[in-house]
């Protein structure tokens, strides 16, 4: 069972990479290196794709087809590939070995099940055009996919712990609303920047000089429209986009007050000192790269670092689930 237990640690850790490069994709404009899927312009490697990426160079010199953006494409594509035959591997031998498993055979065919969904939402990416809600929701079964293998490596690596955990019931409820809220704003975080709302308001804490700036929600809010566009095909105001910014700074505020005083319960429970410590330096984290975000304008390292800041944030809720529903 070493084995099994080491290679959900291994996809545990190029989910995280996966997670992160698909970050750096589309916020280095990359979606569309490649305009098709899996290959690049039918081929294995954006190498082999050099003829028809020129061709459409020279068609269209600043449109979203380069070199440097079909390799890093196709880097994403190979790990999201080398990660689902490793998923793969993982519910073989879970399978092979039912009866020895903490967690049996249905977690790794859930997980299976996820990653064969990504791969058509990563397909519809691509074939859509960067259609918002299908990016989110790319964005959101790759942070799936983090918290269930997360999960399943906590119950394999402590199947044979002896440790007894004091019995914490009144933390059960405040940790599944944390965990819920975080997942949540992931989403509006998501939705920010997959809207390329990032830069709606370029101020803080106010937004563009006011508290409550003009606004549209209806328009911000439609999930099912083109990139760029309202519902009936019209350019989406910057009032919709300033929407989207600012309602993820409200829940940004909801979400640090609710986890600050989490961990304060946290800080004050026998044995759940360090898990506080945990949940405070991920939130700093996040708070402190999202507020830099704003006043520098988006940096792509900052941009890529605050969703991986997300996911660590999101992991240190799974393992303080996992935890207090523990004997």
């Amino acid at each position: 069972m070493t084995m099994y237990r080491n290679l959900i640690l291994v996809a545990l850790i190029l989910t995280f990479g996966v997670v992160s490069l698909g970050a750096y994709v589309r916020l280095s404009d990359a979606g569309l290196g490649c305009p098709d899927w899996p290959g690049c312009y039918g081929s294995i490697t954006p190498h082999l794709a050099a003829e028809s990426i020129n061709a459409e160079l020279a068609t269209r010199p600043d449109g979203p087809v380069s070199h440097a953006k079909a390799w890093k494409e196709m880097i994403h594509r190979y790990f999201a590939g080398a990660l689902g035959l490793l998923i793969l591997a993982i519910v073989m031998l879970a399978w092979r070995n039912r009866r020895e498993t903490s967690a049996g055979i249905g977690l790794p065919v859930l997980l299976l099940g996820l990653i064969v969904f990504q791969a058509l939402l990563g397909m519809w990416t691509v074939t859509k055009l960067l259609k918002p809600l299908i990016v989110s929701a790319h964005l959101l079964g790759g942070m799936a996919t983090l918290s269930l293998l997360l999960w399943l490596w906590l119950k394999e690596r402590n199947r044979n712990a002896h440790a007894y955990y004091a019995r914490v019931d009144h933390l059960r409820v405040g940790a599944l609303l944390g965990l819920i809220l975080v997942v949540v704003q992931i989403a509006l975080g998501g939705w920010v920047s997959t809207n390329y709302a990032a830069l709606a308001c370029t101020d803080f804490p106010m937004c563009q000089a006011a508290w409550v700036p003009v606004m549209n929600f209806e328009h911000a809010f439609t999930l099912h429209r083109e990139l760029g566009e309202t519902a009936s095909g019209e350019l989406l105001p910057l009032t919709a986009l300033t929407a989207i910014h600012w309602v993820h700074r409200l829940m940004a505020l909801i979400v640090t007050v609710y986890l600050a005083w989490l961990a304060l319960r946290l800080f004050r429970t026998p044995g759940y000192a360090g898990m506080g410590l945990m949940i405070c330096m991920a939130l700093l984290l996040q708070v402190t790269l999202g507020i830099s975000n704003v006043l520098l304008s988006l940096p792509l390292a900052l941009a890529v670092a605050h969703n991986a800041g997300a996911a660590l944030l999101l992991s240190s809720l799974v393992i303080l689930n996992h935890r207090v529903r523990r004997r």
